[in-house]
């Protein structure tokens, strides 16, 4: 069975003009695969939705903030992620938004600065695709885990 899953990265300039990427910390939901990890938004389609689609709705969902001129960068397949199915993660980058945040029922919202990425608890995988996102190419990528433990990735960039 296909688990077809948006990550969005939103992605903005400061005042001091460095670039910073929002993240989500899971915290809040039982039984939540990702507890404890920071993650982009993102989430299950609906019925019927195309990616862009699910994207948009995910985000606004998450965060109370509709989202403007969304790129898909990659597709990431998770072989079996969760020990249960295969995980097919379509990732996006947003540039623009409007609205108000919200008090998100999934974790805590945060800016994150590019630098300080590889100081929080993300998934070892994240590590190494998140750069991706911000290239002038698309990629199409791999990631293997077993029991929650990285274990390898193959990627092709187009």
């Amino acid at each position: 069975m296909m688990l077809p899953l948006i990550n969005i990265i939103k992605r903005e300039r400061n005042s001091d003009g460095k670039m910073r990427e929002w993240y989500i910390h899971r915290t809040k939901k039982i039984n939540d695969y990702h507890l404890g990890k920071w993650n982009g938004l993102g989430g299950k389609f609906e019925s019927g939705e195309s990616p862009e689609e699910c994207a948009i709705r995910e985000i606004k969902e998450e965060s109370g903030l509709v989202v403007k001129n969304i790129t898909m960068k990659g597709i990431i397949t998770f072989p079996m992620f969760d020990g249960i199915e295969d995980w097919y993660v379509f990732l996006f980058v947003a540039n623009e938004f409007s609205g108000e945040l919200i008090d998100s029922n999934e974790g805590n919202l945060k800016w994150i600065q590019n630098k300080k990425l590889t100081e929080i608890n993300l998934w070892e995988g994240d590590k190494i695709f998140i750069p991706w996102l911000f290239k002038d190419k698309f990629f199409s990528a791999k990631f293997n885990y077993e029991n929650g433990k990285f274990l390898d990735y193959e990627v092709s960039f187009y």
